[in-house]
């Protein structure tokens, strides 16, 4: 039996994808086995695919409650020191396991890479966003300073593109030291060389959300949104199907998963709900953040799968990770994206050009402007016409029988 072993790195909606692939290569008879951060144990038995658990879930935490990390540029760094410092537990973690066939990790997991050079296993990278590819023709939106450097021409961000890049001066030097402890030839550039395999390289969001560009790989496999969110495996909590089936729909409001340090976006949240007199479900691990007295309006819960709960949403108002925005697409909701760091900023720009939501910064998720944003979204008609179009056209699956041929085309003596 052939076995595929999966990498990612990161937060729930990091990892939920790579389950979406283990359940389609399950269902192909092929072996799967996930390795990656320790809290994610449970949700792989859920889908019935083997894991290896890399450090405790006090390291994981360490890394939500990191400050650092949803700051503008700030948070990319630390991002990157963390993977860094994971590189070589990934890479025991692989050769623990016997024969490997493909691999299939981020471009955050070095020890893919890493493995792949040492032991000549084949790598296809998978990339879940737009942002990832720094296009001189379809520039992402990393900083709104970016917004101007979309102006300029194509030649001219050619020419700035071959500068030393950030990511080298931000991760390179600890990947040297891993490589040379390995006796590996260390890159020269981690964004020139490592960023894509040659493998292979699998983009996870469709073209009408990034379009291909000239200067993207060659090698690039391009797909739909996965949209995992372990629904088949999970439902709703009885408290919450009750509370939806009392009044009218509720907005959602999530700062994603991994992110522990959401006060003012809550505090935010109760004070235009109390403004607008809507109903709200929150949807977050932090400490109780439904004040005395609105538990009939605002209901708070620690999970729940999206593609259940957003059917019963008047608007979604999250952080603006792709795969939570990806939800709200398929629900044919529409959203208002407090965009942080990472790819966020990217990922609400191109959602405001489809029409179906409003993106703001931190600064601006105030009260008074929370309250004039969400009161369009859900008042004017032309919003959820957008979304319902979107909607539609994500409805319109790629057949995913033709993205597993390609895939096991990747495998190791195929």
């Amino acid at each position: 039996m052939q076995h595929v072993v999966l990498m990612p790195f990161g937060s729930a909606g990091d990892v939920f994808p790579f389950m979406w692939l283990g359940k389609l290569l399950k269902g192909r008879g092929v072996r799967v086995t996930m390795i990656a951060p320790c809290l994610f144990e449970d949700a792989a038995g859920k889908v019935g695919i083997d894991f290896v658990g890399l450090g405790t879930a006090e390291e994981f935490q360490a890394i939500t409650k990191d400050p650092r990390i949803w700051k503008l540029g700030v948070g990319t760094k630390v991002v990157l020191d963390y993977a860094v410092g994971w590189t070589e537990g990934y890479l025991e973690a692989v050769e623990g396991l016997g024969k490997v066939d493909l691999m299939m990790a981020p471009l955050t997991c070095f020890g893919a890479r890493l493995a792949r050079e040492k032991h000549a296993i084949p790598l296809v990278t998978v990339h879940l966003q737009p942002v990832v590819f720094m296009s001189a023709y379809e520039t992402p939106l990393l900083h709104p300073w970016f917004a101007l450097l979309r102006m300029v021409p194509v030649w001219v961000k050619r020419l700035l593109f071959s500068l030393p890049n950030p990511i080298d001066f931000m991760a390179l030097p600890g990947i040297r030291k891993v490589c040379a402890k390995h006796g590996l030839t260390a890159p020269k550039s981690l964004w020139r060389e490592w960023w894509d395999s040659p493998d292979g390289v699998l983009v996870l969001f469709p073209e009408w959300f990034g379009k291909p560009q000239p200067d993207w790989p060659g090698n690039v496999q391009q797909w739909d949104f996965p949209l995992e969110d372990l629904g088949g495996e999970m439902g709703m909590q009885e408290e919450l199907e009750k509370f939806l089936e009392a009044g009218e729909k509720p907005v959602v409001f999530t700062p994603g998963s991994a992110n522990v340090q959401a006060e003012r976006f809550f505090d935010t949240a109760v004070e235009v709900v109390k403004r607008l007199g809507v109903r709200a479900v929150f949807v977050t691990r932090m400490e109780n953040r439904v004040p005395e007295g609105m538990g009939e309006q605002i209901l708070q819960v620690d999970f729940v799968p999206f593609g259940r709960l957003l059917e019963h949403a008047s608007v979604f108002v999250h952080h603006g990770g792709v795969g939570t925005m990806a939800q709200g697409f398929r629900a044919g909701v529409p959203q208002l994206v407090m965009a942080m760091a990472h790819d966020q900023p990217d990922n609400a720009a191109r959602m405001e050009k489809l029409g179906v939501g409003i993106g703001l910064t931190p600064r601006s998720f105030t009260p008074n402007r929370v309250e004039k944003e969400l009161g369009k979204l859900l008042n004017e008609e032309s919003w959820q016409l957008a979304a319902e179009v979107v909607r539609d056209r994500l409805s319109a699956r790629c057949d995913e029988g033709k993205l597993m041929q390609w895939l096991e085309g990747h495998l190791e003596g195929s």
